[in-house]
């Protein structure tokens, strides 16, 4: 059965958004943690953290040596914004043609950023260099036609958003001082423009938001799969953007498995295929030139996806290893077997300890089979609880076909040691993901600088990355004098021929918050020339931006970019689409 007729959906972000998500940092206005009667605790009731979070306070006060009671104060909402660069004519033509648009301060403010710590400090300092312009609201493909065809008239560089939620620096406005530039909010582009049953697939605007789109598929018994951490507020045209991968990749696919048509709006015209099919066999794909073009080639309006009916059950498991060394060989046989769940995630020992901190019902060591437990992992299984490490599992499917992918994985999982630790744990730890993000917050509130940053890597080189990388970061750490901070790493996908390993990095910073974002960037820029050195990825899902452009001659070669340079060239010849991202400014190849 097909339904040919728009499904308009109501946004989680609305125009207003600081009416729903902070302007200073992650997330809801409504969830965040807070220091409050000298406890650390989680407000709001949209995540399963709630209750007083005495010992990830103690182990945080210890970990970083704070006086919890000299927390920082909240940051102020800015009063006074910089008088925008008009263009009259522009502006004149979007209110004939009947485009909303809108300069107010808060509303180009709330879109001038993404979520790196760079992003956050300049928004609770009020110290932002630029930010746009003009925001403006396309409704509709026909309008972001008419937009572009405006800005190439006019002079006017164009930054398309979505949820604003990049790491990258990619959606952080461009310090260009000489035009006008206006920012596309596509969150008023989310409808469902068509489903086909029958074809298993749909067709939405791109500024539809993650959550919203399972809410309106599982109507219809469908699912799209993808699910990354930012899945609350991301859209699906970001995804197409910086190429995203989520946590389901192993039985959905990444996006660019998922999508199957991109219409995209150039300053040439409409880049689309002419037809929607499996597969077909006409020279270079080029759906492929748009994702990950990060809003440099032009505007993504539209894209058909491939769909999945909601599975019958789902099934969450947690494992604890011996160690990290031992997970990641449990993880590469499940891989080269083609058994993984539908999501496995390997946490090392620091977040495993940090998770447990994180569970005011201490779901992992509760009441009185704490100590049993503890006795029985490190005396009877002869684990070191400095080193163990614990996995999340989910299966997704049919009873009958996830029994018989249960009794085959853990078959592997048993050759390895891993213990189970319960389904209870593994929803929690699953659902926990989406919570970590709100961490950073209140950390850099306890003055405590800290984000993570990801790769994808070969098996055989995950293990000594990961001791090099941490070795490294340690190195610059001690180099600055910084004696307060916390490392770890997860791998968080995997594949036939290798896996995505994130890191995080946390310290505390003992001077000036600019000092201290000055040495974080510094420590970063080594780790990832050190994931480089050992043979990893620039990145996995987050993308190039403007955060890792410096990198990136290096890793395409001179022939990758100037053949990029050819596809800006031939669809952008007046760089309308000017978000600054992918080359730096003046590229110069080197060996790695």
């Amino acid at each position: 059965m097909s339904h040919r007729e728009p499904t308009k959906i109501t946004s989680v972000l609305p125009k207003r958004r600081q009416d729903v998500i902070r302007w200073d940092g992650w997330g809801y206005k409504d969830s965040r943690f807070v220091y409050k009667d000298e406890t650390v605790m989680f407000l709001g009731d949209r995540y399963p953290l709630n209750g007083n979070l005495d010992n990830f306070r103690d182990w945080v006060a210890a970990m970083f040596g704070i006086d919890l009671s000299e927390i920082s104060k909240q940051s102020v909402l800015p009063e006074m914004f910089p008088e925008p660069m008009r263009n009259e004519e522009f502006l004149n033509a979007l209110a004939e043609v009947k485009i909303d648009f809108t300069e107010d301060g808060m509303e180009r403010v709330m879109r001038c950023h993404g979520q790196t710590l760079q992003d956050i400090q300049n928004l609770r300092q009020h110290n932002f260099k630029r930010i746009p312009d003009v925001v403006v609201w396309p409704e509709c493909h026909d309008h972001v036609v008419k937009i572009v065809h405006l800005a190439d008239k006019h002079n006017i560089a164009l930054i398309p958003v979505g949820g604003n939620t990049s790491v990258s620096l990619s959606s952080t406005t461009p310090e260009i001082f000489d035009r006008t530039i206006a920012v596309l909010d596509m969150t008023q582009m989310n409808r469902m423009l068509w489903i086909s049953e029958e074809n298993s697939t749909a067709c939405f605007e791109v500024g539809i938001v993650g959550q919203d789109i399972e809410r309106v598929l599982s109507k219809r018994g469908f699912t799209l799969g993808h699910e990354p951490d930012s899945h609350e507020f991301s859209t699906l045209g970001g995804w197409i953007a910086t190429r995203a991968s989520g946590m389901k990749k192993n039985r959905y696919g990444n996006i660019e498995d998922i999508v199957k048509r991109i219409k995209m709006v150039t300053a040439k015209g409409v880049l689309e295929k002419q037809f929607t099919a499996p597969r077909c066999s006409i020279g270079p794909d080029f759906d492929h030139v748009v994702f990950g073009s990060e809003g440099t080639l032009g505007i993504v309006t539209e894209a058909v996806v491939q769909l999945r009916r909601i599975p019958d059950i789902r099934r969450y498991e947690s494992l604890v290893f011996p160690d990290f060394e031992t997970g990641v060989r449990c993880l590469r046989e499940v891989a080269e077997k083609r058994l993984q769940p539908v999501s496995i995630r390997l946490i090392d020992n620091i977040q495993f300890k940090c998770s447990v901190l994180l569970d005011p019902a201490g779901v992992w060591f509760s009441g009185l089979k704490e100590q049993l437990k503890k006795f029985y992992l490190s005396f009877i299984c002869g684990f070191d609880m400095d080193k163990i490490v614990a996995a999340t599992v989910l299966f997704e499917g049919d009873a009958e076909s996830v029994s018989m992918h249960e009794k085959q994985f853990y078959a592997i999982t048993k050759k390895y040691g891993a213990i189970k630790g319960g389904e209870k744990n593994g929803k929690k730890g699953y659902q926990l993901t989406f919570v970590a993000c709100y961490v950073r917050d209140i950390a850099w509130d306890m003055n405590i600088v800290g984000e993570s940053f990801e790769t994808a890597v070969s098996w055989d080189k995950c293990i000594p990355l990961y001791n090099s990388v941490l070795a490294r970061m340690e190195k610059e750490l001690i180099k600055r004098g910084i004696k307060h901070y916390a490392m770890s790493g997860r791998v968080t996908q995997s594949y036939d021929t290798g896996c995505s390993v994130y890191f995080y990095l946390l310290f505390r910073h003992m001077d000036d918050p600019e000092n201290s974002l000055k040495m974080f960037m510094e420590i970063e820029e080594a780790a990832r020339d050190e994931i480089l050195a050992c043979g990893g990825s620039l990145s996995h899902h987050h993308g190039v931006g403007k955060l890792r452009s410096k990198w990136y001659p290096a890793v395409v070669s001179h022939v990758g970019v100037g053949l990029y340079r050819a596809l800006k060239n031939e669809l952008d010849p007046n760089n309308i689409f000017a978000a600054g991202n992918i080359l730096p400014e003046n590229p110069k190849v080197s060996k790695l």
